[in-house]
C-alpha cells in the first residue's frame, strides 16, 4: 500500500521515491477525509533533479517551492487515485498578506496531482490554507497547514 502511495506522486517526488531526499513528517502529510486521503508535501524546487523540472516546465531555485497535493480514494480495501481540483492560499503565518496558489494538474500513468510554486520566505512558518474539492458532490475539504523553508545559498 505505502508503494502505491508513494506511486501518486510520482509525477514530481522522483527524487524522493528514489531516496535522494529524506521522507519526512514534513516532506508528505496527509488527512484522512472519509474513505479519502489528501496527501500534500511542499519542497525546495531545488530538490527536484533537473530532468524532472525541465519534463515539467517548473523553474529550479532555492528560494522557489513546490506544493503538490493528491487525492486517493479507498475502494474495498484498495487505493485509487482521484481527480481533485485544489485551491488556496499562502502566507506568513503571523502575517495578514497571502497569495494565491496557481495549481496546475500533473498526470503520469494513472496517477494524478495538483502541483503549484510559490516564493519561499527565509525562515519564516508559511501558512497553506487549501480547498480540495474530492467528491463533486461533498463541500471541499479544507487543509490547513504551516511549514517553515531556508533557502540554501
Amino acid at each position: 500500500m505505502l508503494k502505491f502511495i508513494l506511486s501518486c506522486h510520482r509525477a514530481l517526488a522522483v527524487a524522493l521515491l528514489l531516496g535522494l531526499l529524506p521522507l519526512s513528517s514534513q516532506a508528505q502529510q496527509f488527512e484522512q477525509v472519509g474513505d479519502y486521503q489528501i496527501h500534500y508535501s511542499a519542497v525546495s524546487t531545488s530538490f527536484l533533479p533537473q530532468s524532472v523540472a525541465e519534463a515539467h516546465g517548473i523553474q529550479r531555485s532555492p528560494a522557489m517551492a513546490l506544493l503538490n497535493v493528491s487525492v486517493l480514494e479507498e475502494v474495498d480495501g484498495e487505493l485509487r487515485p482521484v481527480n481533485a481540483p485544489v485551491s488556496g492560499t499562502v502566507g506568513e503565518a503571523q502575517g495578514r498578506e497571502r497569495a494565491a496558489l496557481n495549481f496546475r494538474t500533473l498526470r503520469e500513468g494513472n496517477t494524478q496531482s495538483q502541483v503549484a510554486v510559490f516564493r519561499i520566505r527565509d525562515d519564516e512558518p508559511m501558512h497553506f490554507a487549501l480547498e480540495v474539492r474530492y467528491d463533486r458532490n461533498r463541500e471541499p475539504a479544507e487543509v490547513n497547514f504551516i511549514q517553515r523553508f531556508h533557502i540554501d545559498r
